[in-house]
């Protein structure tokens, strides 16, 4: 039993006799060791710093095994002459800039490479603009139409090149095309087997008909994707300004969009400046080499002429090229980047 100093009596648990009056009934801490491991502060930074390398290091292993080997084996083998002779004996003999010199005095070359650009110039033009105008109509359409369109739009993506050229070539056949069945009966004369394939500006305009519309369903998709992203409250605005629809697409949906058309159109350039499968599987180059482009007449020159050396070369120059007109290209993208 305790008495306060005001008087009043209590009395001690039965269960702790003895216990002090005022006793702290917290338990005493423990008095054995109490270091924490904890790892140093710059090991676990270093390995943080690590993890991003580890997660990429694959995909760079697999582009270093797939591109940058066989690249810089192209590289080495272009400034060899590998003929027949070199190709059974195995031992190419070092001529050094002999195959680019050859290629640049050549006006073969140049009449390829003129024609190359050409035809990729048209090509893209053709397929971002349709492109677009179809993505646009993508997003004007109601909810079964537009599922229709895209249907369509992603069989003629998904169909495989060498199906599709064959059937380029049944279209435009010399007896049994369509296209010389539809002129006749529009009454056009002259297109009784009419042979489409006898220049090779008419094989490349076939040609080109068959990557523009292959090309088309992926810029029109993306167009679509980009449109959606675009709030109703800046069509709405456009048109109370008294704005056409001409004017509402080059002052509301082109500056939205201008990174999509920059990205898509880099992408378009350099698949259809490396095209090789169409060119070559619907006139192997022909007729008289007058269809070549520069992946086409790199490969006829190394299989066919059996010079891989120069072939080597030709491809170099491809690729020195491809990234001469991506950089201007990307200049203007990293400018209009800093003017926003």
């Amino acid at each position: 039993m305790t008495v306060h100093s005001q008087g009043a009596v209590t009395a001690a648990p039965e269960d702790a006799p003895g216990r002090a009056a005022g006793e702290s009934t917290t338990p005493p801490p423990p008095t054995g060791s109490q270091e924490i491991h904890t790892p140093p502060r710059g090991r676990r930074s270093r390995l943080g710093g690590l993890v991003p390398y580890l997660l990429i290091a694959p995909a760079v292993l697999s582009m270093a095994v797939l591109l940058l080997y066989p690249l810089v084996k192209n590289v080495i083998l272009s400034f060899q002459q590998v003929n027949r002779k070199e190709l059974i004996t195995r031992l190419p003999e070092w001529v050094g800039f002999d195959n680019y010199t050859e290629l640049l005095k050549d006006p073969d070359f140049w009449t390829v490479v003129l024609r190359s650009l050409v035809f990729t110039v048209a090509n893209v033009l053709l397929i971002m603009v349709i492109g677009s105008l179809i993505g646009v109509l993508l997003n004007r359409l109601g909810t079964k139409m537009r599922l229709v369109l895209s249907l369509a739009l992603m069989l003629a993506w998904a169909m495989p090149i060498v199906a599709s050229v064959t059937v380029f070539r049944w279209l435009f056949d010399e007896q049994f095309g369509v296209a010389n069945w539809v002129l006749r009966t529009l009454g056009f004369s002259g297109y009784e087997q009419h042979n489409w394939f006898e220049s090779g500006f008419s094989t490349l305009v076939i040609v080109t008909l068959l990557i523009v519309w292959g090309s088309i369903p992926f810029v029109a998709l993306n167009m679509y994707a980009g449109l959606t992203t675009i709030g109703s409250e800046l069509y709405e605005a456009a048109k109370m300004d008294g704005a056409n629809g001409w004017r509402t697409f080059w002052s509301v949906v082109f500056p939205n969009l201008r990174p999509f058309f920059m990205i898509t159109t880099f992408l378009e350039i350099i698949w259809v400046f490396k095209a090789f499968a169409q060119v070559y599987a619907m006139n192997q180059g022909g007729p008289d080499h007058a269809s070549e482009t520069l992946p086409v007449y790199a490969y006829i020159t190394g299989q066919g002429l059996f010079r891989y050396g120069l072939a080597a070369a030709i491809s170099v120059l491809t690729i020195v090229m491809l990234i001469a007109i991506m950089s201007f290209y990307f200049r203007l993208i990293l400018k209009q980047e800093e003017e926003q």
